[in-house]
């Protein structure tokens, strides 16, 4: 398994768009900020047969140090939570019968 930087998808897009680099950047990196924003209003992001991105709060809980075993309190936290929507699950699901690199 690969990791795809920014820089690369910006680079694909891009290329595949014939746009200028600079402003795929910028572009993309708006996106970015706008999804980001919403975040942290708690608003549900929808994008249709992609996936849902929506916050969720944890709540506090007792941990233990695995070093010192002692009890460690942990505060409550907002994480972000995705749920893939029909159309990547359903290439994804078709991607683990035909994998294209072997898997050890």
């Amino acid at each position: 398994m690969a990791t795809v930087t920014k820089k690369e998808l910006i680079d694909r897009i891009a290329e595949r768009t014939l746009a200028k680099r600079v402003s795929v950047k910028r572009i993309i990196q708006a996106f970015l900020d706008e999804i980001t924003d919403e975040l942290c209003q708690d608003n549900r992001l929808e994008f249709r047969d992609f996936g849902v991105f929506e916050t969720r709060t944890r709540a506090a809980r007792t941990a233990q140090n695995p070093k010192t075993l002692e009890r460690v309190e942990v505060p409550a936290k907002r994480t972000v939570k995705f749920k893939m929507g029909r159309l990547m699950r359903e290439r994804l699901s078709t991607d683990v019968s035909n994998p294209s690199e072997p898997t050890i």
